[in-house]
């Protein structure tokens, strides 16, 4: 027992990881993608979770040589202005995450609930009490607190969109043709390509935040250079997680959207289709994996500008001090914004990824200039074939960034 437990706490900091990723970001951009090209897209997952993870070690290999986390390093080695650039970009980011994350578990839950309650329960009735949940969980205020919790919802999270796979399993066929890189036709119906929605399944996976703060629970954990392969394992379960869920979510969309020529407008669409298709077990299944997605999601998302600002000045992470916790309730606030306005939560979340995917470029390059600093890293310096993968992942950062930029223009267009 005490060695399951103490391999469960080793893993929490990879579990964090998880559930920061894979939220209703992750869940639009993968239904979406699913939805309109089926599983054509596999191969920009693949891609993205093999960056994610040498990504990962990178930052993670940093913090634990030189014992600076990310912002630390940036403001100290690089520039002041490059830290602060990041704040805001990764605030920004997070805010049009907070938004779309509430008005996507608001609508599924609003839908799921017409099977218990005529006409249902409302859109704001659900963003409310779920925005009040995670701000209760938030105010505990202990980093091992939001973990435990946040490694409860993955698991229900993951089990959820698992059992959705095997019940909506495509043609093997499918799965091979999808790891095959290659940029899918439109389709008739639509006028814009797959641009933005490339970049939103890069932006959701390969998440610049997401390495900024791993070096924050690297350093917390207390990693050094030994620490290494413990490190390493952490990431790949993290990694391995990410890629089958997110697999799991666009092959329950290519399964029930996908035929039926649909697109995804509203993430309840998939509620509406899977009851007729696989009954009222896999509809339950699919939205407690959801709504499981979207406040696992909150927490880190809610927690992200203290904890970056916390990291910033070197200051202790005391969530429990008035002016975090002001922000915290003003950024949750925002859930509220797409069901009382009736924005199109999908777009809101689609174009918050895609902003992600512009932001990495920049995030590769600060580790490419760090971890070649030799009086930083020492004989931990980044080797010739590590300095060759990093250009390959910036080059293809540098893709996402302009399809990005083209998608946004595109829709808003």
């Amino acid at each position: 027992m005490n060695r399951l437990k103490k391999t469960i706490t080793l893993l929490l900091p990879g579990i964090f990881l998880l559930g920061f990723n894979i939220g209703t970001g992750s869940v639009t951009s993968m239904a979406k993608a699913g939805a309109t090209y089926g599983m054509s897209l596999l191969w920009t997952i693949v891609a993205s979770c093999l960056a994610t993870y040498f990504m990962i070690n990178l930052y993670s290999r940093y913090t634990m040589v030189t014992g600076e986390t990310a912002l630390q390093a940036f403001k100290k080695h690089i520039h002041p202005a490059v830290g602060i650039f990041f704040i805001i970009a990764l605030t920004v980011g997070v805010m049009g995450s907070v938004m779309g994350v509430m008005g996507i578990v608001a609508d599924i839950s609003h839908v799921w609930s017409k099977s218990f309650i005529d006409d249902g329960i409302s859109t704001t009735s659900f963003a409310a009490f779920y925005i009040v949940l995670v701000y209760i969980i938030f105010w505990n205020g202990e980093t091992h607190f939001f973990e435990r919790a946040l490694a409860v919802i993955v698991a229900v999270m993951s089990v959820c969109f698992l059992i959705n796979f095997f019940i909506l399993t495509p043609p093997p066929s499918e799965l091979l043709n999808g790891l095959i890189p290659k940029i899918p036709s439109i389709p008739e119906d639509q006028e814009k390509g797959p641009f933005l929605v490339i970049a939103s399944l890069v932006g959701t996976t390969v998440f610049s935040g997401l390495f900024i703060i791993r070096t924050t629970l690297v350093k917390e954990a207390g990693w050094t250079i030994q620490d290494a392969k413990t490190q390493r394992r952490d990431a790949i379960v993290s990694v391995i997680l990410m890629f089958i869920i997110s697999m799991s979510i666009m092959a329950a969309a290519a399964g029930t959207l996908y035929p039926e020529k649909l697109g995804l407008t509203r993430a309840s669409q998939m509620i509406e289709l899977l009851e007729p298709l696989a009954g009222n077990m896999a509809v339950a299944v699919f939205a407690i994996g959801i709504i499981a997605a979207g406040v696992s999601s909150q927490f880190p998302n809610v927690l992200m500008l203290p904890w970056l600002l916390c990291d910033y000045h070197n200051s202790p992470r005391e969530m429990k001090l008035p002016k975090y916790r002001i922000m915290v309730l003003f950024i949750s606030l925002l859930g509220l914004v797409v069901p009382i306005f009736e924005a199109p939560p999908v777009f809101v979340m689609i174009i918050s990824q895609a902003f992600n995917a512009v932001i990495l470029p920049l995030t590769i390059t600060c580790i490419l200039y760090l971890g070649n600093r030799n009086d930083l890293m020492k004989k931990f310096r980044f080797s010739m074939t590590t300095n060759s993968i990093l250009f390959l992942i910036l080059a293809f950062s540098l893709f996402t960034s302009a399809v990005g930029i083209k998608g946004v223009m595109q829709s808003i267009m």
